[in-house]
């Protein structure tokens, strides 16, 4: 999966080497070939004529009706299907505002204002349209379609000289393929001036103009198609299968970030290794449980904060056994996803390399066939699988990050993952909050489109696959499952925090809290040691019930309640002067009580100036943690005395910062692709280890 993985920013020049290196089948003829010339009738007009559907007859619907002017034909193809919305960009007040008179402060609005940015909640992103520029490329190129090479070079030539069309974002079906989007290409090869194209036009950047005017900022020659060639390029699957193999190469990467999340999410919450166990995997040998497995437990490898069996069995008595099915059923839950992806993903694959218009030419046989190679619902199966998996990836990370957040859920961490006073504090409850909202939007995404098929286009397109539809779905998926992402890094990152503040806390305490129990009960009891070791395991496991309570209570609660030990022990271990046992046990208490307190605020305060818990983390978790609190600058949330914000302690020159900023900040890096750099050098280290 990793060599699937690329940076999302780097597309338009990926697609651009690709471009290049088209290589254009033998089968292309550079003139009309001879099947197309065969359906024009002689000069004489004694040729019987051969009726080839889209050539000299209407289309799909209308196919009985037939023609002569078969150039003509193409030319109004286009023109009908030139039928999208796009709403033009208002450059010059983009809010409808009108200046104030000098003098006058107010601002009246003469339009109302947009509820969505007018461009792009009508246009397709470039990216999209690149995509299915390459893929028409690469099916026309292949020589089945009927279409000279003049209009693959003219294809190409957009794609190596970054000329974009603008497309309309609605309006297909994918039934006889992507109709109404391809036809903005088509348009555009015409150098129709009614079609608009991006261009790269020096210090100005990216410009919108006319295709006519556009073509010739290039040295492009306006096409005039010829039979056949304008239902080749718009007869086929092209832009669906482009959205939709852009979704996979994103829903790739969030996978594997969820695999790294999860080895963070056991070792935050102090879980088990086992659950990764290969003979699991040996026992239930399906493909994508043994990976995710395999991955985890390498990315656990060193930890220091996940759970020996001991553990579980001995200084947690008053936990489960077994981690909770969150992190436990990982592998059961995720595998089945891969296996979604990997089938998708051979779904696509097929698709990106077919010839999907209508008719096809079969040159070998010298036979021209009709059928639907441009029905897309392979592109329909993929991207619902994708946007399935997307959703059950959501849940487990939701899942997981809720738990980490409850107080009565997450072994030992405070509630919301504060650091300061849970009384004072609730840090990440708008994430608890927010994430809900994120997962029910992703199972409302999670829905097939398949049951709103509707008949189309004379009752002849009676099946479509709503390919693109679904495609466009699977992004907004794509987005929403990003933002849980984030949200939860965010959240992973202050829990390892969190986990390694308390570890120093008991560090730094556990030197004083034997010497007071040596000094207090040392001159009326005996076998302090075994005393000891009780009062240690007990303050540990009242330190972690005790999360709820701010530290002013806190502390002197868990030495109250470790009172019953020391009576029981005093009962059958006292020395024959045993008078002033009950007054060592107050003393012990009120020591104990003021040295734990103190020790804890030093301790915070140390941890908070310079926080890094690299220390006991595994390599995949300690490589991300690195890299939020590092590179992106999101450091340890800890409240501010005089403010209603929360202070980034590893944040840019300390200034408050809301949670929304953190989270955006780690969102921007998953959009951009930035963050699956360490996500991929994680996996990077599995294959190494696989290797040796």
């Amino acid at each position: 999966m990793g060599q699937i993985w690329s940076k999302r920013q780097n597309r338009r020049k990926r697609i651009g080497e690709h471009a290049q290196k088209l290589r254009v089948s033998k089968n292309l003829p550079r003139e009309r070939p001879y099947y197309i010339r065969s359906v024009i009738p002689s000069t004489e007009g004694t040729q019987k004529l051969r009726i080839m559907t889209g050539v000299n007859t209407g289309f799909g619907g209308s196919a009985n009706t037939h023609t002569n002017n078969v150039d003509k034909l193409q030319r109004n193809l286009i023109s009908f299907l030139n039928c999208g919305v796009l709403n033009p960009p208002n450059t010059n007040n983009p809010a409808g505002r009108q200046s104030a008179k000098p003098g006058h402060e107010e601002t009246r609005f003469v339009t109302a204002l947009p509820n969505e940015d007018p461009v792009a909640s009508s246009t397709m992103p470039e990216s999209w349209v690149r995509s299915t520029l390459l893929i028409r490329c690469n099916s026309l190129a292949s020589g089945n379609s009927g279409v000279r090479s003049a209009l693959v070079d003219g294809l190409v030539h957009m794609l190596q000289n970054n000329v974009t069309p603008v497309i309309p974002l609605r309006g297909s079906i994918s039934a006889s393929g992507d109709l109404i989007p391809l036809s903005y290409i088509a348009g555009a090869l015409q150098g129709s001036p009614s079609v608009q194209v991006w261009i790269t036009d020096g210090r100005k950047g990216r410009q919108q103009l006319s295709a006519d005017v556009a073509l010739a900022k290039h040295s492009q020659a306006p096409l005039r198609f010829g039979p056949k060639e304008g239902l080749a390029i718009v007869n086929g699957t092209a832009v669906s299968a482009g959205v939709g193999s852009l979704a996979l190469h994103d829903a790739h990467g969030l996978i594997i970030l969820s695999q790294v999340l999860t080895a963070m999410g056991v070792e935050a919450l102090g879980g088990s290794a086992e659950s990764f166990h290969p003979f699991f995997s040996n026992c239930r040998p399906h493909p994508g449980q043994d990976e995710i497995a395999e991955n985890v437990l390498a990315f656990l490898s060193g930890s220091k904060l996940i759970s020996s069996d001991n553990e579980h069995d001995c200084e947690n008595g008053d936990s489960l056994r077994q981690d909770r099915y969150s992190i436990r059923t990982a592998p059961q839950w995720l595998g089945p996803q891969i296996e979604n992806l990997m089938l998708a993903d051979q779904q696509l694959s097929i698709e990106v390399n077919s010839t999907t218009d209508n008719p096809i030419i079969d040159t070998h046989n010298e036979k021209i066939l009709h059928g639907g190679n441009f029905q897309a619902m392979s592109v329909t199966s993929a991207t619902e699988k994708i946007r399935s998996s997307l959703q059950v990836i959501g849940r487990m990370l939701f899942a997981q990050c809720t738990e980490l957040i409850n107080p009565a859920l997450n072994n030992g961490l405070p509630p919301n993952l504060t650091a300061d006073e849970p009384s004072q504090n609730f840090l990440l409850k708008g994430i608890d909050i927010s994430i809900a909202s994120l997962q029910a939007e992703l199972g409302f995404l999670a829905g097939s489109v398949e049951p709103h098929v509707q008949n189309a286009e004379m009752g002849n397109q009676s099946l479509n696959s709503l390919a693109l539809l679904s495609a466009r779905y699977t992004h907004t998926a794509l987005s929403v499952l990003s933002q849980l992402s984030a949200a939860y890094l965010l959240t992973l990152c202050q829990a390892l925090d969190l986990k390694v503040l308390c570890i120093r806390f008991l560090d730094a305490l556990e030197p004083g809290f034997e010497a007071a129990t040596e000094e207090c009960f040392g001159s009326c009891l005996i076998d302090l040691d075994h005393l000891y070791q009780k009062l240690w395991v007990q303050f540990k496991r009242e330190l972690r019930k005790t999360t709820v309570m701010d530290s002013s209570e806190r502390f002197s609660h868990i030495m109250h309640s470790l009172q019953p030990i020391i009576i029981t022990h005093a009962s059958s271990n006292s020395k024959p002067d045993s008078s002033l046992a009950l007054q060592a046990i107050q003393q012990w208490t009120n020591r104990l009580s003021l040295l734990s307190l103190q020790t804890y605020h030093s301790t915070r305060k140390t941890y908070a100036a310079s926080p890094d818990a690299t220390k006991y983390l595994g390599p995949a978790s300690k490589r991300m943690y690195r890299y939020v609190r590092g590179t992106l600058g999101v450091g340890f949330q800890i409240s501010v005395e005089d403010g209603v914000n929360n202070k980034c302690t590893g944040g840019v020159d300390g200034y408050n910062v809301t949670i929304g900023a953190q989270v955006s900040k780690i969102n921007a890096s998953v959009q951009n692709g930035a963050l699956f750099v360490p996500v991929m050098e994680c996996l990077r280290e599995v294959d190494s280890l696989g290797e040796k």
